[in-house]
């Protein structure tokens, strides 16, 4: 029996996509992946005009799976496989006609920072957080990461990244990465109100609209997505790679270049 990482939901122009590994937090490994194209892909055949992107449990994301990492028998294959996979799902909700709604409760850390912001409207809750954790263990940014420089500006991306600073739902609302911020309790209503405004409206023109501007701002996003997967894949065999995914799964302070 196949486990569910993902659900899938279509109805009246709108997909409804949910992480929903909520007990764990949501994280990305090779089947939450693997489950998420498929949704993504039945999107696209059910013809759908909005895709909404959501989770179940306390957060959005924790991000990628380090144990699944460090129980890898070649890490180096495992992440670039996965990064891979993971790019494809980014690429295809940029690219899609659909208008993609993320709906951001708890954490988005790691690749489920730029999974959700791979959205083009993003709704977050009042408390929730977003955090580029790559570096704290030897590792590059991936998912889509290296975009965020198109809507935060490269010297909050490079905080993000090197410092460890966090977005709040108000910094992110403030730097034009979220599109509304409301109470826990209202953000699948606002949600739901957005999809169903938007799924009322002119298909055609928004997908126009979509592209145009996303065009602009990231012309090549699949040369900017190869190049996350050929840099986190040259870091996971690393010594600095391997410490630091190996001191996570301790839950210990990594030792980097020791």
């Amino acid at each position: 029996m196949t486990d569910t990482f993902v659900r899938y939901q279509y109805d009246a122009g709108i997909a409804r996509i949910t992480l929903a590994d909520g007990d764990r937090g949501n994280p990305v490994h090779p089947g939450s992946v693997a489950q998420l194209h498929d949704a993504v892909r039945a999107a696209h055949r059910d013809g759908a005009q909005v895709i909404v992107l959501a989770a179940e449990g306390r957060f959005f994301s924790v991000g990628g799976d380090l144990g699944a990492f460090s129980a890898a028998d070649d890490v180096t294959a495992f992440i670039d496989d996965l990064a891979d996979a993971l790019h494809r799902v980014v690429s295809e909700l940029v690219r899609s006609d659909a208008i993609v709604v993320s709906a951001v409760q708890g954490t988005a850390a790691g690749a489920g920072f730029p999974l959700a912001a791979a959205a083009d409207v993003v709704v977050a809750a009042e408390g929730a957080k977003f955090s580029l954790a790559y570096t704290k263990v030897g590792l590059s940014p991936d998912g889509g990461s290296s975009l965020l420089v198109h809507t935060l500006g490269l010297h909050r991306a490079l905080r993000l990244a090197l410092l460890g600073d966090l977005l709040t739902a108000q910094d992110a609302y403030d730097a034009g990465l979220v599109a509304r911020v409301v109470p826990a309790d209202e953000l699948a209503a606002t949600v739901d109100q957005l999809a169903a405004s938007l799924a009322a409206g002119s298909a055609s023109a928004q997908a126009a609209a979509k592209h145009l501007l996303r065009d602009v701002a990231a012309p090549a996003p699949e040369t900017a997505l190869r190049a996350e997967t050929l840099s986190i894949r040259s870091l996971a065999g690393t010594p600095d790679g391997q410490e630091g995914v190996t001191a996570f799964v301790e839950k210990r302070a990594p030792q980097f270049g020791a």
